[in-house]
Parts: C-alpha cells; sequence; structure tokens
C-alpha cells in the first residue's frame, strides 16, 4: 500500500485548522456578536471608537512601534552591514551571539532587564520600556538585513565601482535599495509584535504605561469576550494591512531589480 505524499501533511492540517483557523474564526463571532442578546452587532467597534481611552492607547502602541522599529533598524543596519564585511568565521559566530538571546523566553529576558535597572539604580518607565523593546526585538531586525546583505551579488557594486561611484554613492544606491526585502522583514517582524505584546510594558513601567495588548488582555481578563475580541480583530486586520502592503512594495522593489 502506497502512502501518498500529500498525506503527510495531514497533520500540519489538522494543525493549522484547530490552532490557527478556529481561534481566528472564534475572534471573529465574538467581535461581532452582542454579549447580552447574542445577535450580530457592530457595537463592539462602534465602542473602541467612541471610547477615547482605548483610541489613545492603541495611537500610542503605534507610536511606541514606530520608535522601536526605528531604533531597532539604525542599529541593527549598521551592525548587519559590519557583519557581512567581515570574513566567514568571526562574522557567524557574532551572528550566533546577536541571535542566541532569542532562545531564552521573551519574559525571563524582560526579568532580567528589570534586574538590571534595579542594580543600576535607574528608575523603570517610558525609557526602560524603549531600552527593553529593543533589547528584545533587535535580533529579529538584525538577521534578515544580515541575510539580505550577506547574499548580495557583488558584481553589482563593482560595476558601480568602475563607473567611477563614490563609496557612499555605491552604499546609497546599490547596497540599500539591494538589502530592503531584509529591510521590510525586519520591520514587520519588529513593528507587528510590538503593537501586540503587553508584558514587556507592565513589567519595564511597573504598568504605568500601557499599551493595546493589554488593553485587549484586561477586556478578556475581566470577561468582555466580545468588545475584547473586537479589538483583536481591529489590530489583526492592520497586521494583515501592513503585511499587505509591505508584500507589495517588496514585489515592486524586485520587479526594478532592487536599484534606484
Amino acid at each position: 500500500m502506497t502512502v501518498k505524499r500529500s498525506s503527510w501533511a495531514l497533520p500540519y492540517l489538522i494543525f493549522l485548522i484547530l490552532f490557527v483557523a478556529l481561534p481566528l474564526v472564534m475572534i471573529a463571532v465574538y467581535a461581532f456578536r452582542n454579549p447580552q442578546t447574542g445577535a450580530f452587532t457592530l457595537e463592539n467597534f462602534a465602542k473602541f471608537f467612541s471610547t477615547p481611552h482605548d483610541l489613545n492607547t492603541f495611537l500610542y502602541s503605534i507610536q511606541v512601534a514606530f520608535i522601536n522599529t526605528l531604533l531597532c533598524l539604525l542599529i541593527a543596519y549598521p551592525a548587519a552591514w559590519i557583519l557581512s564585511k567581515s570574513s566567514f568565521n568571526r562574522s557567524k559566530i557574532t551572528v550566533m551571539l546577536f541571535i542566541l538571546p532569542m532562545w531564552i523566553n521573551m519574559l525571563i529576558r524582560t526579568l532580567a532587564t528589570v534586574a538590571l535597572f534595579d542594580f543600576l539604580k535607574m528608575p523603570l518607565g517610558e525609557g526602560a520600556l524603549y531600552f527593553g523593546m529593543v533589547y528584545n526585538f533587535l535580533p529579529f531586525m538584525i538577521y534578515p538585513i544580515y541575510n539580505s546583505l550577506e547574499k548580495l551579488d557583488n558584481s553589482y557594486v563593482e560595476a558601480a565601482q568602475d563607473l567611477g561611484a563614490t563609496p557612499w554613492k555605491v552604499f546609497w544606491k546599490v547596497t540599500v535599495p539591494l538589502s530592503l526585502p531584509g529591510v521590510w522583514s525586519g520591520v514587520l517582524m519588529v513593528f507587528m509584535p510590538t503593537i501586540s505584546t503587553f508584558a514587556i510594558a507592565e513589567l519595564l513601567t511597573l504598568n504605568k504605561v500601557k499599551l493595546f495588548g493589554t488593553t485587549i488582555q484586561e477586556n478578556i481578563n475581566n470577561g468582555f469576550w466580545n468588545y475584547g475580541s473586537a479589538l483583536a480583530l481591529i489590530m489583526l486586520l492592520i497586521i494583515g494591512l501592513t503585511t499587505l502592503i509591505s508584500d507589495e512594495d517588496s514585489a515592486r522593489d524586485s520587479e526594478k531589480g532592487g536599484l534606484i
């Protein structure tokens, strides 16, 4: 009896249905239901847009995510560029050192950051929040950019140099455009989780700073499943939209050959 290749995909299909598709369907169902009558309603979404506190928290979370992503990019790009120019063995070891913290649970890393600030007698607050965000998400920015730079075809750089381009022009006109797919991947991997996180903000600000993830968690924990699901769905839609725009930009860059 021969087993079809497609049969091996069955466990993955079951996993996707149970732990990805089904929870998403449940979120959508709860989001559009009235908590009292169970009837279809848009009240949960209207409540979000008419609640200044939740709306301001959402906008503040986008601001924090934007600043965190920018800080990670400013640190990660030079680091990834230097690593891509290093000798093979040394660069691989250094990249491994950057990735090593990802093997430890994010909550444990955040608690270690709290202990570090406590040891240095530094106050917890917004500054500590940004420090913890960058510390936790920096590897997610470095690795995709490093990957793009590592695979960059050096003949483009050599051609630009042969045509008389200065090192600065070679960097901005050749290296940066060709590494944009890695940059977009890194931005997506940092920006989206930052909006939805709540543990980092709670621990590093002693719950003084609230992000959108905290708002969702509080509503779910307090039994407001319908409103919490509506908030989660709004966040999911924004994540999907951002991913779609990012994919379109990456495809456009690929069609242009990645050069300006």
